[in-house]
């Protein structure tokens, strides 16, 4: 939640942007971040209110004093934080000393409510499996928005994919680690985390910190800045003009990229989707989203309770057809709909974001729920795979439907493009960082 595209204004202000998570009985019922004049923890007590007790806190850095005794007053259960430069920074001891003084007060405010709360207040950060980071790197190479720069330029595949990757490590090393270990150190030893700042704690937790940023950057390289989420365009689409307003495409990628990660929790193991819904308020709101809130998310798994064994994991390529797992699967948009925090409102704008094209059995849900516009990958649109079909999504009326495009026709778009690769539908290829530069120009269009 801390990459959630910020205002000017923000990207401006000294103290470090935050994200939060709020479970409740095993369920996320709020994804936050700072604003300008708020911190995460403040805007879920603004949101959440009493409703906290008994909910457990994730927060990409260490709340401040301000935060911590209103949200521990709440009666929450445990509160989890990334092991880095905690929300007011301590990294600015040479450009302005004053601004380290009071980080370094409320770092001991922390720890003093810290010692007498009742609830848990601890560092987060298991490792991953050993073959995590290798897994999400072959599967990325072969995501959705990949392969249509695949099949479009095919020689520039490898070369594109790995500039996209390590340009989205060098901004996540940046953000989340602390590159000299020494101020590392030092930032833990203020904060209470001494026993962290021996080796092999240490090197352990810098090490799981970097696997972590990898994997992060890795799913993020999957929806490249290069192309945009343009309206699909089918002969029964009939919304109203509002509804085809589209999200900014910085917000649209990265809640596209939240799906991503969402379908790493899979249970399927040869096919992982995530779906994660989001809506819009008619005024802006106090939270770091603006007017957007957090609705549900889910990922394609089978009925909870049941053991791996339980249901068939074959694929559509088995002849026999009771032993396919088809039928047995809760797919992405079921379970975000199922496990959703709040009610979807006819009179807002609700958006859902798929990572795979929406199948016949999930659009009708989609729009019986009343949601406004879905947001996915058309690879599948229009098609029939043995016992799936996609035929629904071009068909539905009263949503609108936007998929992640190379070439969106628009004139708005045309300095995006060469004439004459317009001409022949292929973009022409230019250095990644034009590519990424002019990207962020693009207006959706017609496709």
């Amino acid at each position: 939640m801390e990459l959630f595209p910020s205002t000017e204004q923000q990207k401006k202000s000294q103290v470090k942007k935050s994200g939060l998570v709020v479970v409740k009985n095993m369920k996320i019922v709020g994804l936050h971040c700072s604003s300008t004049d708020l911190h995460a923890g403040q805007i879920a007590l603004i949101k959440h209110g009493s409703r906290l007790k008994n909910c457990d806190l994730y927060f990409s850095r260490k709340p401040c004093s301000t935060c911590l005794k209103m949200i521990v007053n709440a009666g929450v259960n445990r509160i989890s934080y990334w092991p880095a430069d905690p929300e007011i920074s301590l990294q600015n001891e040479a450009s302005n000393p004053m601004t380290t003084d009071d980080a370094k007060l409320d770092a001991k405010a922390v720890e003093r409510l810290k010692s007498n709360s009742r609830a848990r207040v601890c560092v987060l950060l298991q490792p991953l499996g050993c073959s995590m980071v290798q897994f999400v790197e072959e599967t990325s190479t072969k995501f959705d928005f990949i392969q249509k720069i695949v099949k479009s330029q095919p020689d520039s595949n490898t070369d594109f994919y790995t500039a996209c990757r390590q340009e989205r490590i060098k901004e996540y090393e940046s953000l989340f680690l602390i590159s000299n270990e020494e101020m590392h150190k030092k930032i833990l030893m203020t904060i209470g985390l001494e026993n962290l700042c021996e080796n092999p704690y240490f090197s352990n937790l810098r090490q799981n910190m970097k696997d972590l940023v990898l994997v992060l950057a890795t799913v993020a390289a999957s929806v490249p800045v290069f192309g945009c989420f343009g309206f699909y365009n089918s002969e029964s689409q009939r919304t109203n003009e509002t509804d085809h307003q589209s999200l900014p495409q910085e917000i649209a990628r990265h809640c596209m990229i939240q799906a991503r990660l969402l379908a790493y929790r899979t249970e399927d193991h040869k096919t992982g989707v995530g779906a994660i819904i989001w809506a819009e308020e008619k005024s802006r709101s106090c939270d770091g989203t603006g007017a957007m809130y957090f609705v549900g998310c889910g990922y394609n798994a089978f009925p909870v309770g049941s053991e791996y064994a339980d249901f068939p994991h074959m694929d559509d390529k088995q002849k026999d057809r009771e032993i396919r797992k088809f039928r047995y699967i809760i797919h992405a948009e079921q379970n975000a709909l199922t496990f959703r925090c709040r009610e979807i409102k006819p009179d807002e704008r609700s958006m859902i974001f798929v990572t795979k094209c929406p199948c016949d059995e999930c659009v009708p849900l989609i729009k019986g729920a009343g949601i406004k516009q879905i947001y996915a990958g058309d690879i599948d649109a229009g098609k029939k795979k043995a016992d799936i079909s996609y035929m629904k999504f071009g068909e539905v009326e009263g949503v609108s439907k936007f998929t992640w495009q190379l070439n969106p026709l628009h004139t708005n778009a045309l300095e995006f493009h060469d004439p004459t690769a317009r001409e022949n539908g292929v973009q022409k290829t230019k250095s990644l960082d034009d590519q990424q530069h002019q990207s962020k120009k693009l207006c959706l269009g017609h496709y």
